[in-house]
């Protein structure tokens, strides 16, 4: 949560405690939490202005973000290729063999 463990959270909690008082808390709660919802209902206040002023303008908002994703996807794809262009079948019983070809005269002598 915003990158705070539980210490740093109850050590937090202590000091407002400690600041504001038990029978305060309460009402600073209260507050914040008005304060979110309001901050809220603007975000969306704005997001829907926005859309609606883009559909004005006969945009499609989805049609361009989808354009942008779709970029992002093929981007990814041909990273991956360049960068695993040759898949090995067994690698494992092929370095296997070459050990047992490198060590095999040694297990003879031993």
């Amino acid at each position: 949560m915003f990158g705070i463990g539980g210490g740093e959270l109850l050590l937090i909690l202590v000091v407002v405690l400690m600041l504001f008082g038990s029978d305060k808390i309460p009402d600073i709660a209260r507050t914040l939490g008005k304060g979110m919802a309001q901050l809220k209902h603007a975000t969306n206040e704005i997001k829907h202005e926005i859309q609606k002023g883009v559909e004005e303008n006969g945009l499609d908002v989805n049609s361009i973000t989808g354009g942008i994703t779709e970029e992002i996807e093929s981007a990814k794809q041909s990273m991956n290729q360049s960068l695993h262009p040759v898949e090995l079948q067994n690698p494992v019983e092929e370095i296997k063999e070459e050990f047992e070809n490198i060590t095999g005269p040694i297990k003879r002598q031993m």
